[in-house]
């Protein structure tokens, strides 16, 4: 309720003068004054009689003067309580601290402090590994020269083991894809994923603000369907331990491929699976706080079609599909003559290859060159690196039906009617004369 209905509902002796007073929060002392004043005075004699008056402890207009002059000639270059002091001891000025920083900060001689950070707490680490994957890429001049890099790392945040570690030239979809699969198919499965909101991650729709859930990216979309959580970092702090564990890397890395005489990017991947992410593991790692493990061994044989870049298009009238200046010819398929008009997925695949699909159904396969794999007679699944035939075949097994809408291919038009009953056949007129035999329908006559 408003104030004036307060006292009026005091006046009208629907409440007692002693509940408006505890109802508006004031003493009783305070409610007989504003009574008084009411009474005498009406509504506006309720209004604050300091409205408009000079406060008295207003500071006089020449000792802010004399403060600002002294810190501008004389002490310019003292911090804010070593200033107070001054001003206190050998000016005889007695303002307080807080009025002399808003004073100062006011006339823009001292820059405003800096909100103060908000104060964290230490996040404990996942009891079991496989609970909670790091990923992040960092970018270094990791060969000692004037060559930029990204290393691509996977951590647990349970044990801080390596999973994977690779130098690639640039942190993409494409390369985050193969850090991915590679430790689902060493490892299994894990819960969670946490990382930063790169695009490749997440879709921001404002900068520096919260990711959009509804929105996947080709990365979010295989997790998804993998069953894999995926956690976005809103500050470098958040990701605190994939941090530090760059702060490593970057102080190890570059002096060890310098040692090993190392300077180009395949050798530098193959000194890291092959010696130092071992020797890394055996120095940093940490045991779990909890036995077992959080991994799980996945049954999906539909790894390769999982990992890959799709993107729809509606095929042309001359049966090709296209992305910017790449085109595909698709080619007759079995079970359709002509696919225009059609909507098909197109899979760039992680060793460059491309697949095109129309439903659950394979209706291209092409080379990273852009050439149809027509030669052979090998079933192997694209983006192995052998050409087998273009033909449409339904996997279901290698096709996940949760990225793909089944095909809405019409039933035959060859029915088979069930036979009639004899009564149903006397009650039937009498047939016309037969057809020739060359227009006759290719179900025949009714019997």
């Amino acid at each position: 309720m408003k104030l004036q209905d307060v006292m009026l509902k005091a006046m009208a002796k629907k409440i007692t003068w002693w509940s408006a007073a505890e109802i508006i929060g004031v003493s009783d002392r305070t409610m007989r004054r504003w009574r008084e004043r009411l009474e005498e005075h009406g509504y506006s004699g309720l209004s604050d009689r300091r409205k408009g008056k000079p406060s008295d402890k207003r500071v006089p207009l020449a000792t802010v003067e004399t403060v600002l002059r002294l810190y501008q000639e004389t002490y310019y270059d003292l911090n804010m309580r070593h200033f107070h002091e001054k001003l206190r001891e050998l000016h005889g000025i007695t303002l307080s601290y807080t009025w002399v920083q808003k004073a100062l900060q006011g006339a823009g001689l001292v820059a405003r402090r800096g909100k103060r950070a908000k104060h964290r707490r230490r996040r404990e680490p996942r009891p079991m590994p496989g609970m909670l994957l790091h990923i992040d890429g960092s970018k270094h001049q990791w060969f000692c020269d004037e060559r930029w890099y990204d290393l691509i790392v996977i951590l647990d945040d349970a044990t801080k083991e390596i999973y994977y570690a690779q130098l690639v030239e640039e942190e993409s979809t494409l390369t985050v894809m193969v850090a991915l699969r590679t430790v689902i198919e060493s490892k299994g499965l894990f819960c969670a994923m946490y990382s930063d909101r790169g695009s490749h991650f997440f879709v921001t729709v404002k900068a520096g603000g919260k990711v959009d859930k509804n929105r996947l990216t080709q990365v979010g979309r295989a997790m998804k369907e993998l069953g894999v959580q995926m956690i976005p970092a809103y500050s470098p702090q958040a990701r605190g331990r994939s941090e530090r564990s760059f702060g490593t890397w970057q102080g190890r890395l570059p002096q060890e491929l310098r040692l090993a005489g190392i300077t180009t990017l395949d050798e530098a991947n193959a000194f890291l699976n092959e010696r130092y992410i071992a020797e890394f593991n055996d120095k940093f790692t940490v045991p779990a706080k909890q036995k077992g493990t959080a991994f799980r061994r996945t049954s999906r044989t539909d790894l390769n079609w999982v990992f890959t870049v799709q993107t729809e298009r509606v095929v042309d009238k001359d049966n090709t599909v296209a992305i910017g200046d790449q085109s595909w010819q698709l080619e007759k398929s079995r079970f359709r003559h002509s696919l225009a008009g059609s909507t098909v997925t197109i899979h760039q695949h992680l060793d460059g290859e491309v697949s095109i699909r129309f439903g659950p159904h394979v209706v291209g396969r092409y080379t990273a060159a852009g050439e149809n794999q027509r030669a052979g007679g090998s079933r192997n699944k694209p983006g192995r690196g052998k050409a087998g035939p273009v033909e449409a075949v339904e996997n279901h097994k290698a096709v996940s039906h949760r990225s793909h809408r089944p095909l809405g291919i019409p039933p035959s038009r060859d029915f088979h009617f069930p036979a009639a009953t004899t009564a149903t056949r006397q009650a039937l007129p009498k047939p016309r004369k037969p057809r020739s035999a060359s227009r006759r329908g290719s179900s025949g006559a009714i019997n």
